[in-house]
């Protein structure tokens, strides 16, 4: 699969490369990023290298996993969001925000923009967002993109080694007034 680029009213969202390097391992200094997401901590050179020179690319080329920078329309970083194939039809979401950038709703606007994208050229039926009970930026951003929370999950993610409980929520197409890829038949009906 090739990598693309969306754009939203403030943001272009575009596959991060080697020339990004720097501004991904700048961000990923923050002590907010590394304590939520899965980045490694200490966040290294190499770690950014590595995560713009073949995860990126690498995730693109076999489908597994579409990550996509957001940056502002001068090229400044200010987050990153990606889908993550977890079965047939169902994706998972997830998203960081570079600090300073933090609170003027980028990161929800992409997550929208990403989900659509998703619904619309991936033909996925689902898709979930998941995070360590307690991020309740994270939580924020989801709902305000509209998903539905469904739970938690008792020891549902490990985070360094250790099993943490986690929030889930789901979008569907129907969300975003899209139709579904494929019927969908809720409980009860």
């Amino acid at each position: 699969m090739e990598p693309v680029t969306l754009t939203t009213d403030r943001l272009v969202l575009r596959a991060p490369g080697p020339g990004d390097t720097a501004a991904v391992h700048a961000a990923c200094q923050d002590p907010a990023i590394q304590r939520w997401t899965l980045v490694p901590s200490p966040y290294l050179p190499e770690h950014a290298r590595g995560f713009t020179e073949e995860i990126v690319p690498n995730g693109w080329a076999d489908g597994s996993e579409c990550v996509l920078g957001l940056f502002l329309p001068t090229g400044e970083l200010v987050g990153m969001s990606g889908v993550t194939m977890r079965s047939p039809g169902a994706g998972e979401i997830g998203f960081w925000c570079v600090e300073e950038h933090r609170g003027h709703g980028y990161v929800t606007e992409a997550v929208v923009a990403l989900a659509r994208w998703a619904f619309t050229e991936l033909g996925l039926g689902r898709l979930e967002w998941r995070a360590e009970a307690g991020n309740e930026a994270s939580r924020a951003v989801a709902l305000r993109a509209g998903f539905v929370p469904e739970g938690t999950l008792r020891a549902g993610l490990e985070h360094r080694g250790v099993r943490r409980d986690c929030w889930i929520a789901s979008l569907l197409p129907s969300d975003l007034s899209l139709p579904p890829a494929a019927p969908y038949l809720p409980a009860g009906r």
